[in-house]
């Protein structure tokens, strides 16, 4: 390679790692799957009604949490052991929840967002689960994360929503902690401001091809 082309893509490469900030999240789900986020209308009687039902849902999720307990060695594992409970908590209100669809028809329990539900007049909801402590929540500490898929989880038009649970530990039980609810959080995420950064990647094959490799050897 010559020095010129050397020299375009070192800039193409430095303009590639500054970090895109504060872009609307309804913009970037209208990006990446071609539907609204709608956002939730405080003045609106359907969304007011909307909001009470998830506001039980999300007080019985949090009972039959502390009813049983989650079970993990670290607190950053508890929030996908509380989507089940999230998500029966919504079909006892009268909703149909479930694993989003994803674009190709298949159910996809990674990646966001975490369960779609559905209200008898057909309209789809989108529901993220999170979990935070008290120490943490007004911190710069990254807890939101979207990635781009070929085969994304949102085909519809849809309000988009966090239900957060405050958690503690109530004790030890072997190896884990025992972890129960303080408090929750309803989120529309609709105006979210989210960031982007890069990152650069590769996989096995390129990794440990004979080119680069210096030596080897086995173990006797």
């Amino acid at each position: 390679m010559n020095d010129d082309y050397v020299s375009k893509l070192e800039k193409i490469i430095s303009q590639m790692l500054t970090p895109l900030r504060d872009l609307p999240f309804g913009v970037v789900i209208q990006a990446l799957s071609g539907h609204k986020v709608i956002p939730f209308d405080s003045a609106d009687p359907e969304d007011l009604a909307l909001l009470d039902r998830l506001k039980v849902v999300a007080n019985k999720a949090a009972v039959n949490v502390n009813k049983k307990g989650i079970r993990r060695p670290r607190p950053n594992e508890v929030g996908n052991d509380i989507e089940p409970f999230v998500e029966d908590a919504l079909n006892k209100q009268g909703f149909r929840a479930h694993t989003p669809v994803t674009s190709s028809g298949r159910r996809k329990s990674t990646g966001y967002p975490d369960i779609e539900f559905q209200d008898a007049d057909g309209q789809i909801h989108y529901l993220e689960c999170k979990t935070f402590n008290k120490e943490n929540v007004n911190t710069t500490q990254r807890s939101f994360y979207l990635s781009p898929s070929d085969d994304f989880k949102v085909t519809e038009d849809a309000h988009h929503f966090v239900l957060s649970y405050e958690i503690f530990s109530d004790g030890e039980d072997g190896n884990n902690h025992v972890y129960k609810c303080a408090a929750w959080k309803l989120l529309s995420i609709s105006d979210l401001e989210v960031d982007v950064k890069y990152e650069f990647n590769s996989d096995n094959l390129r990794l440990y091809s004979k080119e680069l490799v210096l030596a080897e050897g086995t173990i006797r």
